[in-house]
């Protein structure tokens, strides 16, 4: 019995026309046989969760850095909220649940420790630029198993690339920023939707803001709690792009406005305010020296990086992007900090 093609039939029955299914994949880089369990993109979600990167996601900051308390929401509890609102929106929409969680669940895997402050400084530093996105690709192509990456199917690695938005439109019409699946394309806005409302849950955690500080206009359309806001957002996907017949994933145009006023009230307020920019100072401050310190010929850059026969400052980039906030402290710590001197 191959239970693999029995998904693939139960796929091609019940998913929307416009889904991807998994028996349509256009594959991997390197031709591999499917088993008889797994579909290709179960196989490739998997891959993803027993992997070091994702291992990593837990102890690296989402906005507030080396965070202590409980609470706070790590880079890992952000993929898993993201791979969370992803797959209701694909359930309802009759896509493939498989797809949009093997994309949710790899989208931030190259992203850098101490969140969009250690992005900035590797874009700075690094010849040619540097985004977490296309880190997030290349984690998966090349760098995790040792080098040999995890040969995951064009599908998954299309989404993974186009996931992300910075300051720009959650929804991209058309061009190289958007996903050419549907699934891709789900996750690109789920990901808008958990970090916005969960970066407002963690600063009004930290006293950051008030409640209060939340303009009126996005308490009204959106809603007064985390969790109304989710909802009216996801539901807002799914009915918008029905009547669409899933042309494309897409919000309607008063809560799509409010969310980007969300976002822009957050950069404003929380990730580019005086209260977190310091903490941001500091951590620019410890890459931009562990960078300088193993960009030196001279010097041992740790784990599979130095060895892959790439460009120097792409093999500490490499390093660095890969470490959590604590190893980065640690590391500065045993490099540049004295340690006190004890007699034996």
């Amino acid at each position: 019995m191959n239970i693999r093609q029995q998904t693939e039939d139960i796929e091609e029955r019940i998913l929307h026309p416009r889904a991807a299914k998994a028996a349509g994949t256009k594959g991997r880089a390197r031709h591999e046989a499917e088993g008889v369990i797994r579909t290709a993109y179960q196989h490739d979600r998997d891959r993803i969760i027993h992997c070091k990167s994702f291992r990593r996601l837990k102890h690296k900051a989402q906005v507030f850095l080396a965070p202590e308390g409980d609470h706070y929401r790590t880079r890992l509890t952000h993929t898993l909220e993201v791979s969370q609102i992803a797959r209701t929106i694909s359930r309802a929409l009759r896509l493939n649940e498989d797809l949009t969680e093997a994309i949710a669940l790899g989208h931030d895997l190259g992203h850098t420790p101490f969140g969009h402050a250690g992005e900035a400084v590797l874009n700075a530093i690094l010849p040619g630029g540097f985004n977490h996105y296309e880190q997030s690709l290349r984690v998966v192509d090349v760098l995790e198993k040792d080098g040999q990456g995890l040969n995951l199917t064009y599908e998954v690695r299309d989404g993974i690339l186009k996931h992300s938005k910075g300051k720009g439109s959650v929804l991209p019409r058309g061009g190289q920023l958007r996903s050419e699946t549907l699934e891709g394309q789900v996750v690109r806005i789920a990901d808008g939707i958990a970090y916005a409302n969960h970066d407002l849950d963690d600063a009004i955690r930290a006293k950051v803001i008030k409640y209060s500080d939340v303009p009126k206009g996005i308490i009204k359309a959106l809603g007064g709690t985390h969790a109304k806001r989710i909802d009216t957002m996801v539901k807002d996907v799914i009915f918008s792009s029905l009547k669409l017949d899933l042309s494309e994933i897409i919000m309607g145009e008063d809560v799509r406005d409010a969310t980007e006023e969300l976002r822009a009230f957050l950069f404003a307020n929380v990730y580019e305010d005086k209260k977190t920019h310091g903490e941001f100072v500091k951590a620019i401050k410890i890459l931009k020296e562990i960078y300088d310190y193993f960009l030196d010929e001279n010097v041992s850059i740790p784990g599979i990086y130095g060895r892959l026969g790439q460009d120097r400052a792409r093999a500490v980039c490499d390093f660095i992007s890969g470490m959590t906030d604590r190893y980065a402290l640690k590391l500065y710590q045993d490099l540049f900090i004295p340690r006190p001197w004890a007699e034996i």
